[in-house]
């Protein structure tokens, strides 16, 4: 995609800090970090939406996320946990429409929130809930 500044980064057009690179997803430090060591998965192909990610590629983000994960927990990044975020959507917080995975250590006392809805508290009904889980079964 020629304004997506992903793509633009995988073509080399644009610098990066790479971390991790295979034939199917590559990883790089983030440019406006969470926190030192906030790291970007993404898929070498390009993908808008996670529904048109091809699966294997999903997996293997998520499978390269878990050992950066690990390498930030080892040492890399002394950190007292890690946070991986995907926004998918720009209602889900998506800003660079090419999937990309968040991967950032989490110190205690930092920063980050998340801020959750007014309703977070307030449990659906196991009825409701099962309304909902049969449609979303119906949908796949």
């Amino acid at each position: 995609m020629e304004n997506c500044i992903f793509c633009k980064i995988l073509a080399n057009q644009l610098p990066s800090s790479n971390v991790y690179k295979d034939d199917l997803c590559t990883a790089f430090l983030d440019i406006r970090p969470v926190n030192a060591g906030h790291l970007l998965v993404i898929p070498n192909q390009h993908s808008s939406f996670l529904s048109g990610l091809d699966p294997d590629t999903g997996a293997q983000m998520f499978r390269v996320a878990q050992r950066l994960g690990a390498a930030l927990r080892t040492g890399a990044v002394p950190c007292d946990g890690v946070n991986l975020f995907l926004a998918d959507g720009e209602a889900a917080g998506q800003e660079v429409f090419h999937v990309h995975l968040h991967v950032f250590p989490r110190f205690a006392g930092d920063s980050f929130r998340l801020h959750l809805g007014a309703k977070y508290g307030e449990p659906p009904s196991k009825a409701d809930l099962d309304a909902l889980a049969e449609k979303l079964r119906a949908a796949l």
